[in-house]
């Protein structure tokens, strides 16, 4: 069983522009409950303070941002300023969560794009997002596996 974040409900709808991550924590235990990533980001997600979720989605929201006016200026996903924003996404997880590997990051990239809830939630400001940000996290995560 999930535990609650440490918020009040109007933190909550603060921080998390009315998305209730607890709504979505029983599916997501489902699929990841037994792994080192699952109980790694609770441990650590468990302590989080609201100032530190603040930080964490301006985080990710600047993130996204950048990844939009890259998508949106015609540059290409597989190309350096994109793969640039993909690693920041991918070492965002990595600080927050758990230790994002770049097959971890390969799968969420996929998940972006197969889950319509993923796509929907980022193509809501810039249509095409998702799949620009997948093809992003695959060209990054190739170009870091092949140059090892």
């Amino acid at each position: 069983m999930s535990t609650p974040l440490n918020l009040t409900p109007e933190d909550r709808a603060e921080l998390f522009d009315g998305f209730d991550p607890d709504t979505h924590a029983a599916e997501a235990e489902r699929a990841w409950g037994g792994t080192a990533a699952w109980a790694e980001s609770r441990r650590r997600t468990s302590s989080y303070t609201k100032e530190d979720w603040r930080r964490l989605t301006e985080e990710a929201a600047a993130i996204g941002a950048g990844l939009a006016d890259v998508m949106r200026s015609g540059l290409p996903a597989d190309g350096a300023e994109a793969m640039d924003l993909a690693e920041q996404h991918r070492a965002h997880l990595t600080r927050w969560f758990y230790d994002c590997t770049y097959e971890i990051h390969r799968s969420l990239g996929d998940l972006y794009v197969s889950d319509p809830r993923f796509t929907a939630a980022l193509d809501a400001t810039t249509p095409g997002l998702a799949a620009y940000l997948r093809d992003a996290i695959t060209a990054n995560a190739a170009h870091h596996t092949e140059a090892h």
